[in-house]
């Protein structure tokens, strides 16, 4: 997580970016998640990576919470409708994130000769054409994002 909030603008009149505001709210989603229910060690314990809550974690944590899969230590806050909205700002991020992976994956299966019918049924895809497209969209997708 980012040890500073990202940088409102200098004129208090000018309206933020749609980015810088994106930014500042996925900030503090992660800091308002992190605080109420991944302060103490023990529900850090829940996270895969216990030091850092990221996106994807943020948002397990919550849905885990709400579904009774986690329980709330005792004291901890209940998950309110501001938690959930948090983790909903955070869902774009994870799956920029997930598209991002998979990505270098099928390149990484690509440079190492896998074919695309292999990869096809790694993916659970019917045919390799069906590889090809998917591969084509989140190299389109992440290209977007990489530009803005």
């Amino acid at each position: 997580m980012p040890s500073t909030p990202p940088q409102q603008p200098d004129d208090p009149f000018s309206p933020p970016s749609a980015d810088e505001a994106r930014a500042q709210r996925v900030y503090t989603s992660l800091f308002r998640i992190a605080e109420r229910h991944a302060a103490t060690d023990e529900q850090r314990r829940r996270q895969v990576h216990p030091h850092v809550l990221g996106p994807h974690e943020a948002i397990r944590l919550v849905s885990y919470l709400l579904s009774g899969a986690a329980l709330l230590d005792d004291g901890e806050a209940e998950v309110d409708r501001a938690d959930i909205t948090a983790a909903l700002t955070l869902i774009p991020l994870a799956r920029g994130e997930m598209d991002e992976l998979e990505l270098g994956l099928l390149d990484m299966a690509r440079g190492r000769d896998m074919t695309w019918p292999e990869i096809a049924f790694g993916l659970g895809l019917g045919s390799p054409q069906a590889a090809r497209q998917r591969h084509e969209r989140l190299a389109s997708r992440t290209e977007r994002t990489d530009g803005q």
